[in-house]
């Protein structure tokens, strides 16, 4: 082939300058330091310009020194490239971030702030988010009716705390950083999850109390005492026996997945299989009235032992109770007043079951 045929694409295909696409991250020699912008000799690549505004605060310049910097432009019209250092750095996080991702390394990282919905988190220079729903127990904001003023005010308590967490999802299109304490102490817990069994005996720390129960910390593991499990007594609220921040002693009574169901009550003896020993089929009993329902009024017979007299059963032995209206049933809400006290007659007792069936004793 003659020199002559040789054309200019296929000159500029053999030599040594290095065609810049958008995007490339290349480094380069500070040249020029002026008030609103930086130049940058890029060697083979030519030259390039960066902006004030895309060079991160704090950031030292001076001539002569090396920079990294990402192409915003290849080529403006005045002939130079156009760069960011802010990019460049944005560009490395985001492989370190994926590194980190792909590897499910566990990493420390501190919230810079909080919102309702968790926690905000800079990494690599890349913000991210920590929901609340990936806290672990000893972090997540255990709160009554789920107060958004009182869960922003447990999450700025974490704020500026190192956490231990895993990368849940890193997507550089989307910009998407989430962050997950729980997968991060998982395997520990899951460890620690073998060591229990049903029945064991454990001492925690109540992170929460709420209307159905009392949330415990158990070194790192979740445990939800049920309000049902708190006392043998009937609890109308569970705030009357527990508080945060008390370190209480309870037994696992179920272990499901990742979580402990815990028993108070069952620390301690039945009461009421004692005190039901002082009554029997028959008897004629004082209680105080507790609770009335449309079906009948439960009754206090002693601490421990409650007992139910049934709609059907409120005719007494003499007078008519008061009926509900069009109907041949007494109705509960005229004959009792709560914290009443009345006599009744034990129909039934049954232990296995803990019930007492009593009728009015007018």
């Amino acid at each position: 082939m003659s020199k002559s045929s040789i054309t200019m694409d296929e000159l500029l295909a053999g030599s040594e300058i290095a065609q810049l696409k958008t995007g490339d991250v290349v480094e380069g020699t500070v040249t020029n330091i002026r008030k609103h912008e930086v130049w940058i000799d890029l060697g083979a690549s030519g030259v390039g310009v960066i902006m004030r505004r895309e060079i991160p605060h704090g950031q030292a310049m001076e001539e002569g020194g090396k920079v990294t910097v990402s192409v915003v432009d290849p080529e403006l019209d005045e002939g130079y490239a156009l760069l960011s250092m802010k990019r460049a750095a944005k560009d490395r996080g985001w492989d370190e971030l994926q590194r980190v991702f792909d590897d499910q390394e566990i990493i420390e990282v501190i919230a810079y702030d909080a919102n309702r919905g968790g926690l905000l988190v800079e990494l690599e220079g890349i913000r991210g988010f920590l929901p609340v729903s990936q806290l672990a127990a000893d972090h997540y904001p255990r709160v009554s009716g789920a107060d958004k003023d009182e869960i922003l005010q447990k999450l700025n308590s974490i704020v500026n705390i190192p956490l231990r967490v895993r990368i849940l999802d890193a997507n550089r299109k989307e910009n998407k950083l989430i962050f997950s304490e729980k997968e991060a102490v998982k395997d520990d817990m899951q460890s620690r999850l073998t060591e229990l069994k049903v029945g064991d005996e454990i001492e925690g720390v109540v992170t929460g109390v709420i209307d159905f129960g009392a949330f415990v910390n158990v070194k790192g593991i979740e445990g939800l005492i049920h309000i049902s499990e708190i006392s043998w007594e009937r609890v109308e609220d569970p705030r009357d026996y527990i508080k945060t921040g008390e370190t209480v002693k309870a037994k696992i009574i179920a272990i499901d997945k990742d979580r402990l169901s815990l028993s108070l009550k069952q620390m301690s003896d039945d009461p009421w299989i004692n005190e039901v020993k002082a009554f029997k089929k028959g008897d004629v009993v004082e209680g105080k009235i507790t609770r009335i329902t449309p079906f009948g009024a439960f009754v206090q017979l002693s601490p421990a032992v409650e007992a139910l007299v049934h709609v059907s059963e409120m005719g007494g032995d003499s007078a008519p109770a008061a009926k509900s209206e069009g109907s041949d049933e007494a109705n509960p809400t005229e004959l009792f007043k709560l914290n009443e006290k009345k006599e009744f007659k034990i129909l039934e007792i049954d232990t296995e079951a803990r019930k007492i069936a009593l009728s009015l004793k007018k």
